[in-house]
């Protein structure tokens, strides 16, 4: 399925959804970010999606970690929450979500890094790269939070 971000733009389609997900930074013991390329829209994004039934948004952080990357990790802290309602999220079977993210900081338990069908490339990369690669501006704000705000969440 295609996805398309908006970001503060006239011309989006109104949302007709609003689902709860998380997205997590994970750093390893160098300091690097593990970053994914997505299937849907080429970007480059943290590992995330949607709350699951039956699930806590902690616990939801942690699975789409593992089924994104291949690797295990323990929630130890919030970034933020994210739900400016500019981001709209257009999907091509008709969906439009308003964004409604928590992310998390999470440590590396462990696992083997690999991609899943969800995305085409993972893989760790320094602070100092994340300007070259193509990431949506949402997520380059979580990086940014992180990187210049640790232990202070960002409300918004």
């Amino acid at each position: 399925m295609a996805r398309t971000e908006h970001y503060d733009d006239p011309k989006a389609p109104k949302p007709n959804s609003l689902v709860p997900a998380a997205s997590a930074v994970v750093t390893n013991e160098r300091g690097e970010i593990l970053m994914q390329r997505r299937v849907d829209n080429n970007f480059w994004a943290l590992p995330g999606g949607t709350m699951d039934f039956g699930e806590t948004i902690v616990q939801t952080a942690e699975r789409e970690v593992r089924e994104e990357t291949g690797l295990e990790v323990r929630v130890d802290g919030i970034v933020g929450t994210f739900s400016d309602p500019r981001h709209i999220i257009e999907y091509s079977d008709g969906e439009v979500r308003q964004q409604f993210n928590i992310c998390f900081h999470a440590t590396l338990l462990g696992g083997e890094l690999r991609s899943s069908s969800e995305s085409k490339e993972v893989r760790w990369i320094p602070p100092e790269q994340l300007g070259d690669i193509e990431i949506h501006q949402t997520t380059r704000l979580r990086l940014e939070h992180f990187l210049q705000h640790p232990g202070t969440p960002h409300l918004g």
